[in-house]
C-alpha cells in the first residue's frame, strides 16, 4: 500500500472551549483586531494601512504564543481561512492584508472604521 500524502486530518475545533472564548471575546472587545505574526509581511501591510488612519489596534502576535496553532485553527472555523492576518473590524472579519490594503486604498476602510 501507498504513503498516505498530503495534510493530515486535524481534530475537531471545540468552538466552546477556552481558547474559541478568547477569540471570540477579543473580536467583540476591541475596535480593531489582527491576528498576526509579528515576521509575517502581510501583516505587517495591514497594520500599516491602519496607522496612516491613525487608528488604534489590538494585534495578537500568534508567533509569540504556545498555542498559535488552536488560534489559527479556530480562526479558520470562523472565517474560513486560517492565513494570517486575520483582521476583524467591529466583530467582523473583513480578510487579510491585501483585502486591508485594497479596503484603503478604495476609501472603504475609513468608512468601516466610522
Amino acid at each position: 500500500m501507498g504513503a498516505f500524502i498530503g495534510k493530515q486530518p486535524r481534530e475537531p475545533v471545540d468552538m466552546s472551549g477556552p481558547k474559541a472564548e478568547f477569540v471570540k471575546e477579543t473580536i467583540s472587545r476591541d475596535k480593531v483586531v489582527i491576528f498576526s505574526k509579528s515576521y509575517c509581511p502581510y501583516c505587517v501591510m495591514a497594520k500599516e494601512q491602519f496607522k496612516k488612519l491613525d487608528q488604534s489596534f489590538l494585534a495578537i502576535e500568534l508567533d509569540k504564543r504556545d498555542d498559535a496553532d488552536e488560534i489559527q485553527d479556530i480562526l479558520e472555523e470562523m472565517t474560513g481561512a486560517r492565513t494570517v492576518p486575520r483582521v476583524f473590524i467591529q466583530g467582523r472579519c473583513v480578510g487579510g492584508g491585501t483585502d486591508v490594503k485594497k479596503m484603503y486604498e478604495s476609501g472603504e476602510l475609513k468608512n468601516a472604521l466610522q
